[in-house]
């Protein structure tokens, strides 16, 4: 099924936009607005690393865009940890009329938020009751902060029985490593983690496969599934029928060489 964003006209007319963005900046608002990870909520997850690719930009000039938008236009905020997006205005123009399918598809994309901090600012710009509502009734949801809170526990856990980096691990069991390897090492710790790049390298050395392409093609295919903790991977594996299972993790690898 086909998803559309709306880009109002009054877009061009709005006084920011006019004396305050430079034509770069405009050009990465409307990516904001338009690109294929937004939400019907105004609040979808998304890396620097995509966005730079999706632009052609470095990763450098993403983040200084972005600091841009959040600090000098304060349009946006955006989460490091949990790389979520939120556009402060978005209820403004696509959150001013409610319907049951609407307020369903509002219903399950607020569940999937991990910032609820994030829905604060967008919350006091919808013109919906209706919507507002659902939007204060899940930040303001004690049971769901109590789940949030169980975890982040569960990933201070992780780092805790974790104290050894990817870079170390690689060394320790690869052999030597390239200044490109650490870079490209860093770079999937920040869009997965270290504990999941850590864990494709011991399903590589378990498969006997020594090297960087082998890890690299199973951390592609956690990331394609939006796989961004060892219990999603695992999770994962245990609900797919009559495929992949923990103990086989090389069946759809192999076939990608």
């Amino acid at each position: 099924m086909a998803k559309y964003r709306h880009i109002h006209v009054e877009f061009w007319q709005d006084p920011k936009v006019l004396e305050e963005m430079t034509p770069e900046d405009k050009f990465f608002y409307l990516y904001l607005l338009s690109n294929p990870n937004t939400t019907q909520i105004g609040v979808y997850q998304i890396t620097k690393k995509q966005m730079a690719f999706d632009l052609g930009y470095s990763t450098e000039s993403i983040s200084s865009l972005l600091e841009r938008f959040i600090n000098m236009h304060k349009l946006v905020k955006y989460n490091e940890k949990t790389r979520e997006m939120a556009i402060i205005h978005w209820g403004k123009y696509n959150l001013n009329k409610a319907g049951k399918p609407v307020i369903d598809c509002v219903k399950k994309e607020l569940s999937q938020v991990k910032d609820k901090t994030l829905l604060l600012e967008i919350m006091n710009h919808i013109p919906n009751e209706s919507i507002s509502n659902e939007f204060s009734r899940y930040v303001y949801d004690t049971s769901t902060i109590r789940g949030q809170k169980e975890k982040e526990k569960e990933k201070e856990k992780e780092k805790e029985n974790n104290n050894i980096n990817a870079v170390v691990f690689y060394q320790e069991n690869f052999g030597v490593i390239s200044p490109f390897l650490v870079q490209s090492i860093g770079v999937w710790e920040e869009d997965l983690s270290p504990e999941v790049v850590i864990e494709a390298m011991k399903r590589a050395l378990a498969q006997n496969k020594r090297t960087w392409s082998y890890i690299e093609a199973i951390l592609k295919n956690w990331n394609n599934l939006n796989l961004k903790t060892i219990n999603d991977v695992q999770s994962h594996e245990l609900r797919r029928k009559g495929g992949v299972t923990p103990e086989k993790p090389e069946s759809y690898i192999d076939n990608l060489f």
